[in-house]
């Protein structure tokens, strides 16, 4: 708004400054015009003066008596104070007034010389009276040449005809002045000489020509002045001596008396004096008219303008104050169409359902109503087009939602057709895996049924691209072992994934398992995929109390700061459903499932090589298990069984190495890894749980009927160590201490054929996988070729 404002007023003012400045330099003009005006009067009069000091000064020098020196005496102080009124006068000229300058410094000069020129007037015998008149004749032409330039520049044309009507009167008594001194001198002589009436008749045509020029400028009051001047006895009387002048022939004597020459003349002077100071003080009058009007009208001009500029910041204001106030509401609507109902619309519009969607319905029901209602300016415009902007950019939104979920449900339907026949191919294998005892062809079928559980991942990813759940429904929460198992036995590399130290005491919620299964999965099959091949990688997860985090670090070459910033970017807002999601799909996985979960997955740099994926579990997820059911490691007894046995020791990880690469996604087991074993016998057999391995190949250990008697149960050489541990269920006591407890008897439970190792010795052996299936393979063989008499244990 203060822009629409200031452009108007700036110009306004602009404008205002340039006609204020005209009216300031006119005004300024006519306060100089003013002093200028009064000097020139004052030049005037100071001429006049020069004029009767010069023919005093003329008579002294044609007479010398002592009449003419009191007379040139009294000229002399009359001047001196007319130099004194044009000196007083000179001082207020402006600095400005460089047009006069040279004119004004040769008066000055020519002022100074006054008193030397007296001496000589004074002082000189016999002076030529030519040559001393000269020096009057030059002050008093320069006097007369300021009062006619001070008319130059003057705007008004009365004005300046005033002044130069002035000017034409002092030139019309210099005239008369110098048929005085001419006069004078022809009497000073004797007779008259060609040269000196040569000077009368220029000085009579100066004055006729003086006098015409005045009559020409004056107005009609100034040439009554001047008939007035110009009538009366004297006027006759100085008539009749100039006729008498003219007449007289060179070389003749003139028949003139010089004082009455000089005392008619002299009045003559002193008449048009009069004239002259009659016309200053009307040129005067006329100036101060002038100067006073322009000063008026300077300031009716600054009223003018600034009452100009009080309506025009009115006008402006008020038209800028509507056009901002329609600009902020199109502003504000805009911004919240911008930041507010089309983020909202698009965020509806990515949640499921929005295959249903009709955009151009949609797109007519968002059309902002809060916009700039239609009109003819350009605002109205602005505002219809912005509207048909968020319109289309509804639309466009609504048209790619719908897109999208038709895509998310062609990978649904996809995913869940062909999971289905992964699920029948992983029966078929089952089935296959339990007939099957050649090693090498179960050892195919174990890698078969791996590539299967793969796909069922990958169908798995496609469904949560998709936008639905991959779990199933589980009635009881799983321990994070098994689901750190059960997503390893998920990715390709399995044999390269190390369990480091996991915390027993945490499960994960049922609701939650199959979609963290998934997660970690998709982590340790990045860190094994993106490692060297021959290394491994290092899996944790420890217990925070309101948290879980589970790393996995692998030792690869690592991502620089940039990737890791993207890869942490894309893991905290995965992009929606396209082709880059497809490609990255781990990824992209990885963050929808996080999001679904409440959890966070972070990639950063490991501590000495590689990378580390830390996924965090929200304590929504999480968990606690009682002490009873804590698992020790994976296919070991529970804590349990472990109470009638001795502990083992605790789990002694390997120096865990760098993390790995960005994470992909697997589903739980179908069924449990152990099984609880049957109730205790009346042998007192302790408690145990076994792996449902041995369930699924059981029939690999039937006993056989032998002579049509009943079959006995299978034995081996560990019978005996059995029944040894059996009888540790009902200790004989032997001997008691003093108080009555039973004295401990060393050794004498000692299990046969065990190895005694010390506590702090034992340590996790790690296996391989497929080293395990293939000695499955070959005890599975073995025991096909068992003894066909097995041992009954019931009989000893």
């Amino acid at each position: 708004m203060r822009l629409i404002v200031a452009a108007p007023l700036v110009a306004v003012i602009g404008f205002a400054g340039l006609a204020l400045t005209e009216s300031a330099r006119q005004t300024t003009r006519a306060s100089d015009l003013e002093v200028l005006a009064r000097l020139g009067a004052e030049a005037g009069d100071l001429a006049y003066r020069l004029q009767r000091e010069r023919i005093a000064a003329a008579d002294l020098l044609t007479y010398a008596a002592t009449e003419q020196q009191d007379a040139f005496g009294t000229e002399m102080a009359a001047t001196d104070d007319a130099v004194a009124r044009y000196r007083r006068q000179r001082d207020r000229v402006p600095a400005d007034a460089d047009a006069n300058r040279p004119l004004l410094r040769r008066i000055d000069a020519a002022l100074d010389g006054l008193a030397p020129l007296r001496t000589q007037v004074r002082t000189a015998a016999h002076a030529s009276v030519s040559a001393m008149t000269f020096s009057y004749r030059i002050a008093i032409a320069d006097l007369i040449n300021f009062r006619e330039n001070v008319s130059h520049g003057v705007v008004n044309a009365q004005l300046a005809d005033g002044i130069r009507a002035s000017a034409a009167l002092s030139k019309t008594a210099e005239a008369i002045g110098q048929q005085q001194v001419a006069v004078l001198r022809a009497a000073a002589a004797g007779e008259l000489t060609p040269a000196m009436q040569q000077d009368i008749t220029a000085a009579r045509t100066s004055y006729t020509e003086s006098s015409l020029s005045f009559l020409a400028l004056a107005p009609p009051d100034w040439s009554l002045w001047w008939d007035q001047v110009g009538t009366g006895k004297e006027a006759l009387v100085l008539q009749r001596m100039q006729d008498e002048v003219s007449r007289a022939q060179p070389g003749a004597r003139l028949q003139l008396a010089t004082d009455s020459w000089v005392s008619t003349t002299q009045d003559r002077a002193a008449r048009l004096s009069e004239l002259r100071g009659r016309v200053d003080d009307a040129v005067l009058d006329d100036v101060r008219a002038a100067h006073t009007d322009q000063r008026r009208r300077a300031v009716a001009e600054a009223v003018g303008v600034l009452l100009a500029l009080l309506l025009t910041a009115l006008v402006t204001w008020a038209v800028a104050r509507q056009i901002t106030r329609r600009l902020r509401r199109l502003r504000d609507a805009a911004n919240a169409v911008a930041f507010e109902q089309l983020p909202a619309v698009v965020a509806r519009l990515q949640q499921p359902g929005s295959a249903a969607v009709d955009p151009h319905e949609l797109a007519r029901q968002q059309s902002s109503a809060a916009l700039e209602p239609s009109s003819d300016d350009e605002i109205g415009e602005l505002g219809q087009a912005f509207s048909a902007v968020h319109r289309a950019a509804v639309r466009t939104a609504a048209e790619q939602a719908v897109m999208r979920a038709n895509t998310a449900d062609i990978f649904i339907h996809l995913s869940r057709r062909e999971q289905r026949l992964v699920d029948a191919v992983l029966a078929q294998v089952d089935l296959v895996e339990r007939d099957e005892t050649d090693p090498d062809r179960l050892h195919q079928l174990y890698t078969l049924d791996n590539l299967a559980t793969r796909m069922g991942r990958i169908n798995a990813s496609l469904l949560v691209l998709g936008g639905v759940g991959v779990g199933r429904v589980r009635q009881h929460d799983v321990p994070l072992q098994q689901v750190l198992q059960a997503a390893l036995s998920q990715i390709e590399h399995y044999a390269r994934i190390r369990l480091g130290m996991v915390d027993g005491d945490v499960a994960v919620a049922a609701k939650s398992v199959d979609e963290v299964v998934h997660l970690l999965a998709e982590l340790m099959d990045n860190a094994t995929t993106y490692s060297p091949p021959g290394s491994e990688a290092w899996v944790t997860g420890r217990s925070l109390g309101d948290r879980v985090i589970v790393q996995i670090s692998d030792e690869g070459v690592g991502l620089s700061p940039h990737r890791l910033q993207q890869l942490n970017e894309l893991l905290a807002r995965p992009p929606a459903i396209d082709v880059a999601a497809v490609r990255a799909m781990g990824l992209v996985v990885v963050g929808q499932l996080a999001a679904r979960l409440g959890a966070s997955v972070q990639l950063r740099r490991g501590p000495r090589r590689g990378t580390l994926a830390e996924a965090t579990l929200p304590a929504a997820m999480i968990r606690s298990l009682p002490p009873e059911e804590y698992l020790l490691a994976p296919g070991r007894l529970s804590r349990r069984a472990a109470r009638t046995t001795n502990p083992p020791p605790p789990y002694q990880p390997r120096p865990q190495p760098t993390a790995g690469h960005p994470p992909v996604e697997r589903t739980l087991p179908a069924a449990p890894v152990f099984r609880p074993a049957p109730a205790p016998t009346s042998r007192g057999e302790a408690p145990t749980e076994e792996l449902l391995i041995f369930e699924q190949v059981n029939h690999w250990f039937h006993t056989d009927v032998v002579d049509g008697h009943d079959g006995r149960e299978w034995s081996s050489p560990a019978d005996d160590a059995w029944r040894t541990a059996a009888e540790a269920h009902t200790p004989e006591v032997a001997t008691t201490t003093t108080s009555g407890l039973p004295k401990r008897q060393p050794q004498r439970h000692l299990v046969p054929g065990g190895v005694t190792v010390p506590q702090q010795q034992q340590r996790s052996e790690y296996r391989d996988p497929a080293q395990v299936a293939t000695a499955m393979a070959a005890y599975a063989r073995g025991v096909a070729t068992r003894r066909r008499t097995p041992i009954n244990l019931g009989n000893k």
